[in-house]
């Protein structure tokens, strides 16, 4: 099982964003069998069963084991991973994109740079995963306390410089069997935490 995965196709997007089905990917990060899972979610087992086919049939859920139980095949199901998020792809339509109004003061242009991300690394994720390889990745997640707007502003323009140093000394236009990567950097205030 992976700690996270991406959600491309609009289908299994659909299919997980059902609230019974949500119910039992979380309830699948434990192996469980459609009879386990109807105690659990106060739902006959005839319709868990339906509920759990349509989530294998998108590839949400996997068997992994198979029990006699009398003239009963128990089918023991597992979520693919503890975690999903939905790629933009699954919404191509309308997904966001951050080349259509630049702008990074914006918050919008953020979220939009963020679906962009989400986008990228999940296709990287599905295309490294059907090639049994890792991809190799860098992040920095944390947060700084700021006294002032001013404070704020200058951190912002320190911060743009360094990375615009760090750039122009590592960037290779001309590397013979150089890979391009892409850089986000983003500052945003921090959401509250619910207790």
């Amino acid at each position: 099982m992976y700690e996270v995965t991406v959600i491309e196709d609009p289908a299994a997007a659909e299919a997980s964003l059902d609230p019974m089905r949500s119910r039992l990917l979380a309830a699948l990060v434990e192996p469980g069998s459609a009879t386990s899972l109807a105690a659990k979610v106060g739902l006959a087992r005839q319709k868990v069963n339906y509920h759990l086919r349509t989530l294998e049939k998108h590839g949400l859920v996997e068997l992994v084991e198979e029990r006699k139980k009398g003239n009963v095949t128990e089918r023991v199901m597992q979520a693919k991973a503890a975690s999903f998020v939905i790629s933009p792809v699954a919404l191509s339509a309308v997904q966001p994109d951050p080349e259509r109004a630049p702008d990074r003061l914006s918050a919008r242009w953020l979220l939009a740079v963020a679906a962009k991300l989400v986008r990228d690394v999940g296709a990287l994720i599905t295309g490294a995963t059907a090639a049994g390889k890792r991809v190799a990745t860098f992040a920095i997640d944390g947060e700084v306390r700021f006294a002032s707007a001013a404070d704020r502003a200058a951190f912002a323009e320190e911060l743009a410089d360094a990375v615009a140093r760090l750039v122009n000394k590592y960037h290779d236009e001309q590397a013979e069997g150089g890979r391009d990567h892409r850089l986000v950097v983003a500052v945003h205030p921090a959401v509250k935490k619910e207790r």
